[in-house]
């Protein structure tokens, strides 16, 4: 079978403004909730698109680790392409994507640093394995090959050895993506899909400069 012969009919359910709520983020942990419930793989899993200095995007999977109102939390080395990537161009897109359930959502925003005591928080509760893997992967560098990475792998283990709680590495850390927009798909019959997107508004001083959100159907 070529990849143009390929078909694949969505039977689900249609998506309608009334069928959603007003606010994006909670909309967003409803998916999420139905997503673990359908058994998908990693749930958490989306896709972060940057832009590197020459101007082309740059993607790649990473883990969700916290969405509340301020928006959504990921950790990775500071050091590594993406995060100098971000520092030059804080505006970022990530795609949660739950084929089982034939779903997809897009964000939206702008990126920074979560606090340092996020950040330690986080780190203090991942397994021991992985925090010395932090310390010993130089993210993004060339390697001469897998042994060099075992060998600071067991350079660090060794350093660690007699520490009870290992220490978050001052080049590890968290980002805080804010979403402006969001985009909810559901696929459909017949490529006539569903897609809703929500703009983010900011009103007057009168009001408090409250943040709304805005509802529009967009074509398929």
């Amino acid at each position: 079978m070529t990849l143009a012969s390929r078909r694949h009919d969505y039977e689900t359910a249609g998506l309608d403004v009334a069928d959603v709520l007003p606010d994006p983020l909670a909309q967003w942990h409803l998916w999420y909730e139905q997503a673990m419930e359908a058994g998908c793989v990693e749930p958490n899993a989306f896709v972060l698109a940057t832009i590197d200095a020459d101007g082309y995007p740059q993607s790649r999977y990473l883990l969700a680790r916290g969405a509340d109102e301020r928006g959504f939390a990921f950790f990775t080395n500071y050091d590594s392409a993406k995060s100098g990537q971000m520092s030059a161009t804080p505006k970022v897109s990530m795609l949660f994507t739950w084929l089982q359930l034939h779903r997809q959502v897009r964000v939206v925003g702008t990126v920074e640093r979560l606090p340092d005591h996020e950040s330690d928080e986080y780190f203090a509760s991942r397994p021991r394995g992985s925090q010395i893997g932090a310390w010993s992967s130089p993210q993004s560098r060339v390697l001469a090959g897998r042994e060099e990475l075992d060998e600071r792998v067991a350079d660090m283990t060794r350093t660690f050895g007699d520490v009870s709680e290992v220490p978050r590495p001052v080049f590890w850390g968290g980002w805080l993506m804010r979403p402006t927009a969001f985009e909810f798909w559901q696929g459909r019959p017949s490529r006539l899909h569903d897609r809703l997107r929500y703009r983010r508004t900011v009103g007057s001083e009168a009001d408090g400069d409250a943040v709304t959100w805005v509802i529009e159907r967009l074509a398929p």
